[in-house]
């Protein structure tokens, strides 16, 4: 059932718009401008019905920063008002309102707009979500990770934990293509990236096919050697898989795999650490591949041997 967030200092304006769609959605209340910010950045509602009166922080206000928080920006927002001249709906729409609903409330009127909005909502979700997707895999493409890696890197370096990314491909992926020919490559891609993909499943984690054969994942917690680890059982993984290689070159289909973990500074920039990274995976492949090769911030490495 979608979520639909309703912020208003008036008790009984909330009830009646409550009453209104409850039946429909699931409803969650705000009293206040600063509560309703809260509920909105937990994340997971379709739609706000804001109220554009209220004492303290006042709906125009918590609009703009709904639309500049990147968790809720997409979010449609509705304002309610009994302020009826064009003045104020031209300003609520330039902030990014998508409509108006007036008091009194027509319940008719209320579920229509509700719905139309909501449903919109879902159709570019759904856009959002294909462009996202890497169509092979079904795991994130390399434009999800441009734009999700910055939110993550950003909020490790305001918490100050320590972030971890890694790139990895799979050992000799050419010469396998050439044996057994596209197709099969194109399983082998498919395989290996939900594998690796099944390990990375909490929120603060994210991998994502970067192009051909190539991936890169990113997660939260644990030091350099904690993650050295935890990749060496994912390499393992893949061999443990046991895909047939091309007899000449090898026994089974492996991945390399380089990273490095650090506590990211703003100072610090995302892409010069994913570089680091692809320098490991370099590393690895260049010390006999099917292993993991990584770093911390002060370029100490660990080597499989």
């Amino acid at each position: 059932m979608e979520k639909i967030l309703i912020v208003d200092d008036s008790p009984t304006q909330a009830a009646q718009l409550k009453a209104i769609l409850d039946s429909d959605y699931e409803i969650t209340v705000a009293q206040t401008a600063e509560e309703g910010l809260a509920y909105a950045s937990s994340g997971g509602y379709s739609m706000v019905l804001l109220d554009v009166v209220m004492p303290g922080m006042d709906g125009f206000t918590l609009l703009k920063k709904l639309q500049n928080e990147i968790i809720t920006q997409s979010v449609p927002v509705i304002l309610i008002t009994s302020l009826s001249d064009i003045e104020h709906e031209q300003h609520g729409l330039m902030l990014g309102a998508v409509d108006y609903i007036s008091k009194p409330f027509h319940p008719l009127l209320v579920k229509a707009r509700v719905n139309t909005h909501i449903k919109l909502y879902r159709y570019r979700k759904q856009a959002e979500h294909q462009s996202m997707t890497d169509q092979l895999t079904g795991v994130a493409n390399r434009r999800q990770h441009d734009c999700y890696s910055i939110i993550k890197w950003n909020e490790a370096a305001r918490l100050q934990v320590p972030f971890s990314v890694c790139m990895f491909d799979i050992d000799h992926f050419k010469a396998y293509n050439d044996t057994f020919g596209h197709p099969a490559g194109d399983k082998v891609i498919t395989k290996v990236a939900q594998t690796v993909a099944s390990h990375f499943q909490r929120s603060t984690d994210f991998m994502a096919r970067y192009g051909g054969e190539e991936f890169v994942a990113f997660f939260m917690g644990g030091n350099a050697a904690q993650a050295f680890e935890y990749l060496k059982k994912i390499r393992c993984e893949i061999e443990d898989l046991r895909i047939s290689h091309a007899p000449s070159i090898a026994e089974w289909v492996t991945v390399s795999i380089g990273g490095i973990t650090l506590i990211p500074q703003r100072e610090n920039s995302y892409e010069v650490y994913l570089k680091i990274a692809d320098t490991m995976l370099y590393d690895a492949k260049k010390f006999g591949r099917n292993r993991v090769v990584w770093a911390n911030e002060r370029m100490e490495q660990w080597y499989e041997e």
